[in-house]
């Protein structure tokens, strides 16, 4: 992800970063955070609380409580995360017409 993130110049403000669960990592979170942006990222299926006190940790619990009393599908209408899906089937049918 810090790969990635690093093909936008530093002076470019990144608002938010949407990934899958995959990248739900402390070092990519923290990646995110050196940026200034905010990671909308769903806990992993089976993910369990973040025992550090640092601030990206809290901030994960307090996602992962949310998403447990919500539920997947509002969690990801209400944080934005459904247009991620949306851009990946469009960018998946950009690459079949190449075909």
């Amino acid at each position: 992800l810090g790969d990635l993130l690093d093909q936008i110049p530093l002076d470019e403000q990144i608002d938010s970063v949407y990934t899958d669960g995959a990248y739900d990592t402390k070092q990519c979170r923290q990646v995110i955070a050196d940026r200034q942006a905010h990671a909308v990222i769903p806990p992993r299926k089976n993910a369990k609380p973040w025992k550090d006190k640092k601030m990206g940790s809290l901030e994960r619990n307090d996602l992962l409580r949310t998403v447990k009393r919500l539920g997947r599908t509002i969690w990801k209408k209400w944080s934005g995360y459904h247009r991620r899906s949306l851009v990946e089937t469009k960018m998946h049918c950009i690459k079949l017409l190449g075909d």
